[in-house]
């Protein structure tokens, strides 16, 4: 802080005083340079005084009004950066993100090509819709055929959203869990797709009308609700609408590649969004160098478009909220992806619910990593058939950071579109991280990174057991959000429902402090501990 450099030029300037008086101390001295500096100094030390005070208080008006921005100067006076450049926070509108860390993982997919990959079975998964009943209300029964589009299941405690079928064909499967709970509907594909016709309502229709449709369509279900990340409440109005047009988790897929080809829908989408929300619809766009940005992001109307720059989590949209207009004590807030926003428009543009979506394959265990055109669901055994050698591999729906470990067995998520696959970390390292023997990625200065190649070959040994949970400022050196997320989780831990709150419970989700777990010493289930907390929170109402 500049204040800081203040301080320092007082230590300067009264070393030169002190040397001033000595010599006025002198047999050749005067008295009146004795008095001259002593009035010197103590100006300059009332001056360092008002300015740290000052700072202080701007900064704290700053926390309240929410109107921070991290690497901000905070200070009543200009720095050589305010005056003669670019502060690193903000530039021409773009948002600079000082915190984070880029896990160089091998395996990304080629946006060279794009095949189409056959599934012959897709799931539908409850569980990854969190706050949904462990039963959900099935009205579709084994052996019955749909289309895609037709109502499959409900939330007996949220029945107005209702979650249809990605494709036609016949449920098959009812796949239960611990408890008799439904953890997947899976249905046997037609070879081709039929489609339930929907008469969508024109965008002059009341909200009412439009979230009604929306919500029989299946279009609300991809919609998520903050505080708390879950299915959205239909009696509730959205301060606003938050949509990130990149990623940047490992192996994230490009969101400009995935959206080619349906930009039409996609602007369609963010029009009907705009008339479900009193305030905005916010737009988080690649600011990065180098980056390609879609037309359908860059030019994007009726949005309120903002670009970020900086290492993961710069791409998650909590941390674009955080940046652009927090979520204050009883506001909410939905946010959806890309994909997600041209399905909408597609409901309204053909009438049809398009659920196909443009999956990355990424990994090192994959023979060829890419992008594959299929539906939500997708088997993900078949869509990584004849890709991966290795038996002994782990399959992730997702990103290696925040995805669900599946089988090989197993469908991709809900929310899903990255297909991950690893090497299981359940060989013995000789000495493991103590001698730096082989490539890892490490925000630690002891592991020589350099010294490796510049993709790193992963696996899932974690290097360690659970040990005691210290303080470390690991957490804060890559969490771009005014906010201690270590003194946050040991609260959510002795049930401290104030201090929650307090610390900033309401704007966090499990993707925000999701790197916090991978550069942890202390090795916590972060994203656990969070959502253990967002759920009690939750539960209090």
């Amino acid at each position: 802080m500049y204040r800081n450099k203040i301080l320092k030029l007082s230590l300067v300037v009264c070393f030169l005083l002190s040397s001033q008086l000595l010599q006025a101390g002198s047999p050749g001295g005067s008295s009146s340079s004795v008095f001259v500096g002593l009035v010197v100094l103590i100006i300059i030390f009332l001056f360092a005084v008002i300015i740290t005070i000052a700072n202080k208080l701007l900064k704290l008006t700053a926390d309240r009004v929410g109107a921070t921005k991290t690497g901000e100067n905070f200070s009543v006076i200009p720095t050589l950066k305010d005056l003669f450049g670019s502060d690193g926070a903000s530039t021409s509108g773009k948002i600079v993100l000082d915190k984070g860390f880029d896990i160089p993982l091998a395996g990304a997919a080629d946006t060279t090509t794009l095949s189409n990959a056959k599934s012959a079975t897709y799931a539908i998964k409850p569980i990854d819709i969190q706050g949904m009943s462990p039963i959900p209300k099935v009205v579709v029964l084994a052996g019955e055929s749909v289309k895609a589009g037709d109502v499959v299941f409900f939330d007996k405690k949220n029945p107005a959203v209702k979650y249809v079928a990605p494709v036609s064909g016949e449920l098959v499967e009812l796949n239960r869990g611990a408890k008799r709970r439904i953890d997947e509907l899976v249905i046997l594909a037609d070879k081709k797709i039929e489609y339930k016709s929907f008469d969508a309502p024109s965008l002059g229709a009341s909200r009412e009308e439009l979230i009604n449709f929306l919500a029989e369509s299946g279009g609300l279900a991809f919609i998520r609700q903050r505080p708390y990340n879950v299915a959205v409440n239909v009696e509730e109005t959205p301060r606003d609408i938050f949509i990130s047009t990149f990623d940047t988790a490992p192996l994230a897929p490009d969101l400009s590649f995935a959206i080619q080809g349906k930009e039409a829908a996609f602007q369609k989408g963010l029009d009907v969004l705009n008339k479900l929300t009193t305030g905005s619809v916010y737009l988080g766009i690649d600011g990065r160098a180098g980056a390609t940005v879609s037309p359908a992001f860059a030019n994007a109307k009726g949005v309120k478009s903002t670009a970020f720059a900086g290492k993961h989590p710069a791409g998650v949209v909590g941390i674009q909220i955080h940046h652009t207009a927090p979520i204050n004590k009883d506001e909410i807030v939905w946010t959806l992806d890309v994909q997600a926003v041209a399905t909408i428009g597609t409901l309204f543009l053909e009438g049809r619910y398009d659920a196909s979506r443009v999956v990355a394959l990424t990994g090192a265990e994959l023979a060829t990593p890419k992008y594959v055109n299929t539906y939500q669901g997708a088997s993900i055994g078949e869509l990584t058939q004849g890709e991966v050698e290795n038996a002994n591999s782990r399959y992730v729906s997702g990103n290696v950071l925040t995805g669900t470990q599946v089988s090989q067995k197993g469908f991709l998520g809900f929310f899903d579109s990255q297909v991950t696959v690893l090497a299981e970390g359940d060989q013995h390292e000789m000495f493991g991280w103590l001698v730096p023997i082989k490539a890892r990625s490490s925000i630690s200065p002891t592991i020589p990174t350099g010294l490796y190649p510049e993709k790193w070959v992963a696996h899932t040994n974690t290097h360690g057991e659970k040990r005691a949970f210290v303080m470390t400022g690991q957490y804060e050196s890559v969490t771009p959000m005014d906010i201690y997320p270590q003194h946050l989780l040991k609260s959510i831990l002795v049930n401290d429902f104030e201090r929650m709150e307090g610390l900033g419970l309401y704007e966090l989700v499990e993707e925000d402090l999701a790197l916090c777990e991978f550069v942890c010493t202390s090795k916590q289930d972060i994203q656990a501990i969070l959502r253990q907390g967002l759920d009690m929170m939750r539960e209090q109402g």
